[in-house]
């Protein structure tokens, strides 16, 4: 069993500092550069915070432990709450859970952040299983993974080694570009998002990825002027895509390709207030298939993504981990379907 002194005599200092960077203790300053060093042994060694949390893993270990039924849940609440992609996944993961007795935790990416309270959340709270929607980074997951199962969900993690329940982005857009050039489309642009902190690298996003590669399996080039990069905030969309009209309104695309419905929405806005007509002068094409682009105008055509479904299966995965039916990191991924509405209807000659 790791102790205090371990960490201690692997970092260089007494045990009383590494306690009180562990506890969190504000009486004694302690250097930024010795804190990340003891944070850093903590997760290499697998240290367990208290006597209670090591008689729960020591438990755990010979299978009997008293069942907590607890499974948490990473995700921004704002946008679990106002996005329809994440509210519908949420649904579904809330359902199996509610089904099989489970009880969901929310937490939020701040907690998993401050090494505080990541212990506490780990071994402390009681949690036998973890849900990621909203990124953390990789030595905090490579920690998390040392303890309890983790199911993760979302672009964030198609490519980790982690169990995954998600659908494949780049397809989806391929076979929306390949669509739109069967219409007689070849000037095609793009809205979307990026993938880092602040979402602004477009390129390493696997929507555009499948964008390009669509575009240059056609052989038609993309004008770098007709990518729009949203940072996944709809007024950013409004409003980059009125600018790309006004710029050279004699030189504009016919068709766009949007990364989601909620970027979509605001563009189509644009292009009507810019008196162009949707799809005679400029077709548009989202992903998701939410309610809302039922009711745009025109209907908007899209992807549909079982999100509700990929809710109940991260779910069913991480309940079987959590019950060791399940040893190794499972990749899912979810069948897509072109829904083809008013906005993309009309064919080019």
């Amino acid at each position: 069993m790791i102790r205090l002194k371990d960490i201690a005599e692997r970092v260089g200092v007494s045990i009383s500092t590494v306690s009180r960077v562990i506890q969190n203790d504000q009486t004694r300053n302690v250097n930024k550069e010795t804190k990340e060093k003891i944070w850093e042994v903590v997760k290499e060694l697998g240290y367990i915070p208290n006597q209670h949390a090591r008689n729960l893993v020591a438990n755990k270990q010979e299978k009997n432990n008293i069942r907590t039924m607890k499974i948490g849940w990473v995700a921004n609440p704002k946008q679990a709450e106002v996005n329809p992609y994440f509210a519908n996944i949420y649904t579904g993961i809330r359902d199996v859970l509610l089904e099989n007795d489970y009880n969901l935790i929310s937490i939020t990416r701040d907690e998993l952040e401050n090494e505080t309270l990541l212990l506490k959340i780990i071994h402390d709270s009681g949690i036998e299983g973890l849900l990621l929607i909203d990124k953390i980074n990789d030595s905090i997951i490579e920690y998390i993974q040392q303890n309890i199962p983790i199911v993760g969900l979302d672009f964030y993690y198609t490519d980790k080694n982690i169990a995954i329940v998600d659908y494949n982005r780049e397809e989806a857009i391929k076979m929306v570009v390949q669509y739109l050039i069967s219409q007689g489309h070849q000037d095609i642009g793009f809205i979307g998002g990026g993938v880092n902190q602040s979402f602004e690298d477009l390129y390493a996003e696997h929507r555009f990825k499948g964008f390009q590669y669509a575009m240059e399996e056609a052989g038609l080039a993309i004008q770098s002027e007709w990518v729009i990069n949203t940072q996944w905030k709809m007024e950013n969309s409004f409003e980059r895509m009125k600018s790309l009209l006004k710029r050279n309104p004699l030189h504009v695309p016919t068709a766009m390709v949007c990364a989601s419905d909620l970027m979509a929405i605001p563009a189509m806005r644009a292009v009507r207030e810019n008196k162009l007509r949707i799809p005679e002068d400029i077709a548009f094409f989202g992903v998701d298939n939410i309610e809302m682009g039922k009711y745009s105008s025109p209907q908007l055509s899209t992807v549909e993504i079982p999100k509700y479904e990929m809710g109940r299966i991260a779910a069913k995965t991480i309940m079987e981990m959590v019950e060791a039916k399940i040893k190794l990191p499972m990749k899912i991924i979810l069948p897509f379907e072109l829904v083809l509405r008013e906005s993309s209807n009309i064919k080019r000659t």
